[in-house]
C-alpha cells in the first residue's frame, strides 16, 4: 500500500512533473524546476518525513508543500536511483544503509553525488496483542521458527518442521507460528533479517558451521523466510500489521518501534534475549534489533528543487531531530548530541557519501 502525504498544492506539483518529463542523466542545471520537494521510501521513516513536511509547509518553506510517499526502502531507493530530473525523487527515506549495488545503480544512471544523513534510531519489534500471551524470545527462536530451511538433528538442511512456538522452545506458548511482517521491498524486513534471523542462525551449531564454509550459502539460509503460512507478507503499511494482531489471537507482528509507541493501548512488544525495546535500550544498543534510520539526498537537485536544502536543514534541526524534538514525540530515538552535530554538518555542507563497502 502506498501512502502519500498530500497538501492542497500537491496536485499542481504532480501536473508540473508530468509537464516537465524525464531528464534522467541530464546535467543538474538542465532540468526544469519541480514545484515541490519529493521524498519516497521507508514506511518507518514515512511518519517522521511527514511531520517534517508539515512543519516545513506551515513555516512557509520554499516552493510547494513536500510530497512524501511510502514505497518501502528498496522501492524508494530504486526510484531515487532512476536518474536526475523532476520525475525522480529528491530524497530517498531508508530504514537501512544504501547497499553497494544500489549505489552503483545510482551512479550508472547519473546520480553520482549522494548525501547520506543518519536521522536517528529505531528498533524492530516483535509484538502481540496486548491481551495475548507473552513471548520471551531468544534470537535463535526467530531463526528456528521462521527460516524456510533449518538443520535437523543430523545437521542436514530440510524444510522447517516447527508448527508451534513450543516446538522451537519449550518455554514458549504452544500456539501456532503465525507472524505478520513486511515484504521484501521493506527496509524493516532487511533489518529484521540482518539483526534477528542471521544472528539467531549463528547460535545454531550446524548453521554456524555452514557460515564457516560458505558465507553466501549461510546468508541465503538465514535470510529466506518460510512460505508455508508461518510468515505472512503484509505490505508496507505497518499500521495494518498492528491492526491484524488484534484480530488474530496468538499471532505476532514485526514492525518499527515508532508504531509500537503509537499503539501501546492495543499491542505489546516481546522481549528479545530478555531485553525489551525502549528509547534507552535502542539508543545504547542493548536491544538486539536496534537500527539506524537515514535520508539520502540527491545533490544534483539542490538549488534546482525549491527549498530542498532548507527542508533537509529542518529535518536535522534541534527542534526536529534533537532530544525532546517533535520527531521524538513521533517515536524517533534521537542521536546523541555529538552524532547529531556530525550529521548536521554533513547536511549543511552537502558532503557526498563514499561507495558502500
Amino acid at each position: 500500500m502506498i501512502r502519500t502525504l498530500k497538501f492542497t498544492a500537491c496536485a499542481a506539483a504532480l501536473l508540473a512533473l508530468a509537464a516537465c518529463g524525464n531528464n534522467e542523466g541530464g546535467a543538474p542545471g538542465s532540468q526544469k524546476a519541480r514545484t515541490g520537494i519529493w521524498a519516497a521510501g521507508s514506511s518507518t521513516v514515512f511518519p517522521f518525513a511527514t511531520r517534517v513536511a508539515e512543519t516545513f509547509a506551515r513555516n512557509g518553506g520554499g516552493g510547494s508543500a513536500p510530497r512524501v510517499e511510502s514505497l518501502g526502502t528498496g522501492g524508494g531507493i530504486q526510484a531515487f536511483c532512476a536518474g536526475v530530473g523532476p520525475s525522480t525523487p529528491d530524497i530517498a527515506n531508508a530504514s537501512r544503509p544504501m547497499k553497494r549495488s544500489e549505489f552503483d545503480r545510482c551512479v550508472e544512471n547519473g546520480v553520482a553525488d549522494i548525501v547520506e544523513i543518519k536521522i536517528g534510531y529505531d528498533g524492530i519489534v516483535v509484538a502481540t496483542a496486548r491481551t495475548g500471551q507473552s513471548f520471551n524470545l531468544e534470537l535463535n527462536d526467530l531463526y528456528e521458527a521462521l527460516a524456510k530451511e533449518t538443520p535437523g538433528a543430523d545437521g542436514r538442511l530440510g524444510a522447517n518442521p516447527a508448527k508451534t512456538w513450543n516446538d522451537v522452545n519449550k518455554a514458549l506458548p504452544a500456539t501456532r507460528i503465525q507472524v505478520y511482517g513486511p515484504p521484501p521491498t521493506s527496509g524493516t524486513r532487511d533489518a529484521f533479517l540482518e539483526l534477528g534471523m542471521a544472528p539467531g542462525a549463528r547460535l545454531i551449531p550446524a548453521a554456524a558451521a555452514i557460515e564457516a564454509q560458505d558465507k553466501t550459502r549461510f546468508e541465503t539460509l538465514a535470510h529466506t523466510l518460510r512460505e508455508d503460512g508461518a510468515w505472512i507478507d503484509s505490505g508496507e503499511n505497518d499500521n495494518a500489521i498492528v491492526q491484524t494482531l488484534t484480530r488474530t489471537p496468538g499471532s505476532l507482528g514485526v514492525f518499527g518501534f515508532s508504531f509500537l509507541e503509537q499503539n501501546m493501548d492495543t499491542v505489546k512488544a516481546e522481549t528479545i534475549d530478555g531485553v525489551a525495546p525502549s528509547v534507552a535500550t535502542i539508543a545504547d544498543g542493548s536491544y538486539p534489533l536496534a537500527r539506524s534510520l537515514y535520508i539520502y539526498v540527491k545533490k544534483a537537485h539542490v538549488g534546482v528543487t525549491p527549498g530542498l536544502e532548507q527542508f533537509v536543514q529542518e529535518f536535522m534541526s534541534d527542534g526536529s531531530a534533537g532530544r525532546g524534538g517533535y520527531l521524538q514525540d513521533r517515536g524517533l530515538v534521537p542521536l546523541p548530541a555529538d552524532q547529531l552535530a556530525a550529521e548536521r554538518a554533513k547536511a549543511s555542507a552537502m558532503t557526498s557519501m563514499a561507495r558502500p563497502n
